[in-house]
């Protein structure tokens, strides 16, 4: 990979990462005024892994670490919480107020966008000058699920995501996106022909039936939504999803089952499958058909 230019991304030394986050680098980039501590490990094209609440837990550090094996750079910006932190049930509920009430999250807004989507393309534009190849993969989970949408909006983003999308809070059916902004991406959806994965569990209280009705409605056969069954998650996820979430949520993360043959495996596996198919297309890879679940990304 080629070497960030230092006005946009500095190395962090002196930090050093959790060591669930042993062999990313800590990089500091800045854009439109603001910078964020970003984790980057693998190589190949980018694709920027954006975590849930309340944070970069060692669910999404996992899930990370299998975007890499499948041959990807992962870019995993800190946004919110302790990073390789499981906090617990009144500490993560304590983050997700914060968030709340951020300037840069518009939890609450209906046909709003949030502010961080704008840093987020710039990421996204500076991820595909760094690593190169046809364009950049984007995942969203609950809190920023619908962002890897709003990305698209970033000419190089080919591969978005959404997991649960959660936003906002307050409104089952509405999308955290300005109107102007959800018909440009269906607009490019269409002309680049391409495509929206989305996941979401049948009894998810944040992500409900009406919001992937409401994708559905303006991006048509580009949305493509899997529902899970709520018997496809785990039963004892972190004490956060367990207490204050509670409810099935977090399809590849804390309510992924870690066993082959499960349902939430099987998407993980559709997930990693579209990034090779979107961002990898000359290549012949693919996933084996019996993904191996390593015991060392728990």
């Amino acid at each position: 990979m080629s070497q960030i230019p230092q006005s946009n991304a500095q190395l962090l030394h002196a930090d050093q990462p959790h060591p669930l986050l042993e062999g990313f680098q800590v990089k500091m980039c800045s854009f439109i005024g603001s910078t964020k501590k970003v984790y980057v490990a693998g190589d190949g094209p980018a694709v920027i892994v954006l975590t849930e609440m309340p944070g970069i837990s060692p669910q999404v550090i996992r899930f990370a670490k299998w975007v890499i094996d499948a041959g990807f750079t992962v870019y995993l910006p800190s946004l919110f919480g302790v990073d390789g932190a499981v906090p617990n049930a009144e500490d993560g509920a304590a983050i997700l107020k914060r968030a709340c009430v951020s300037a840069e999250f518009r939890a609450f807004a209906s046909n709003e966008s949030s502010p961080v989507t704008q840093w987020l393309r710039h990421l996204a534009k500076h991820a595909h000058q760094e690593c190169g190849g046809i364009g950049v993969g984007a995942i969203g989970m609950c809190f920023t699920g619908n962002f890897a949408l709003t990305m698209m909006l970033e000419s190089a983003m080919l591969a978005p995501v959404l997991c649960q999308p959660s936003l906002p809070f307050d409104d089952p059916s509405a999308i955290n996106m300005s109107d102007d902004e959800l018909h440009a991406v269906a607009a490019r959806l269409e002309k680049d022909d391409l495509s929206v994965l989305a996941y979401r569990f049948e009894g998810d209280r944040y992500c409900r039936a009406e919001r992937f009705d409401a994708y559905s409605k303006t991006l048509g056969k580009r949305f493509v939504a899997k529902v899970l069954p709520d018997s496809a998650a785990h039963p004892h996820p972190p004490p956060f999803f367990e207490k204050i979430v509670a409810c099935p949520h977090s399809v590849v993360t804390a309510h992924l089952i870690d066993e082959l043959g499960q349902p939430t495996i099987a998407a993980r596996d559709e997930i990693l499958q579209f990034f090779i198919s979107k961002l990898l297309p000359t290549t012949d890879a693919t996933l084996p058909e019996t993904a191996p679940v390593s015991s060392n990304h728990h």
